[in-house]
């Protein structure tokens, strides 16, 4: 379970986000939508300890994240390009974390294997390093690469952009068969509400660092978020 208690980021006194109570239990796979500017990418900031909260914390099954790093062992994500190391092949980026993740060559490779359709033949063995590739191939390599070594909380910031249609329903799938496995915790964040809404058990909805809705996914989901944001 992840729990957010009385949690806040201001920045030259302006909040940024302000979500006193929330719990996002094992197995669930959370959407969180919203605006630009509504706070979503700082919520995921503070999550990964990639910046310090103004008050309050987030627990990740029972460690706290900003005064431990016991999480990381079990917590993955993939927020932008950043995260890749821009002078390193696909094939040596996903070697390197393995490693970090205790995996061997075997465990990798057949990782890659399944995962062959996402890549489209343009990732591997294609001899370019990660600096070279376009923003979707950049984001396809961050993608599975978040998923090495089973981890138990994956989180993916803006997942769908920059890909192509076949590319977004091949992950969206990718993260359905995630979302089967009670023992893993997605989080993607999204400006599609209909991707979001496909893949996603739980919606929650920011506007302006708060939190102004929370939906269980059902048949009428999209047509809420829909209205709420024409508004």
């Amino acid at each position: 379970m992840i729990q957010i208690n009385q949690l806040s980021k201001k920045y030259n006194g302006t909040t940024v986000l302000q979500i006193d109570n929330l719990s996002i239990p094992k197995g669930q796979s959370f959407g969180l939508v919203g605006n630009n500017g509504a706070g979503k990418t700082t919520f995921f900031s503070l999550l990964l300890d990639l910046i310090q909260p103004t008050t309050g914390e987030i627990i990740n099954n029972e460690i706290p994240v900003s005064t431990s790093e016991n999480w990381k062992s079990f917590t993955t994500s993939f927020i932008d390009e950043s995260f890749l190391i821009g002078y390193l092949t696909p094939e040596e980026y996903f070697n390197f974390i393995g490693d970090l993740r205790g995996q061997n060559k075997a465990e990798i490779d057949a990782l890659l294997q399944k995962h062959q359709d996402f890549f489209n033949g343009e990732i591997l063995e294609n001899k370019k390093y990660l600096r070279d590739l376009s923003k979707g191939n950049q984001k396809k390599v961050g993608i599975i690469a978040a998923l090495i070594g089973n981890p138990e909380v994956v989180v993916l910031d803006e997942p769908f952009a920059n890909l192509d249609p076949t590319t977004v329903n091949r992950l969206k799938k990718i993260i359905k068969e995630l979302a089967e496995n009670p023992k893993t915790t997605i989080l993607v964040s999204s400006h599609d509400l209909q991707h979001t809404v496909e893949v996603c058990d739980r919606i929650v909805v920011l506007n302006k660092g708060e939190v102004v809705k929370d939906i269980i996914t059902s048949d009428e989901t999209l047509q809420e978020l829909e209205a709420f944001f024409a508004v």
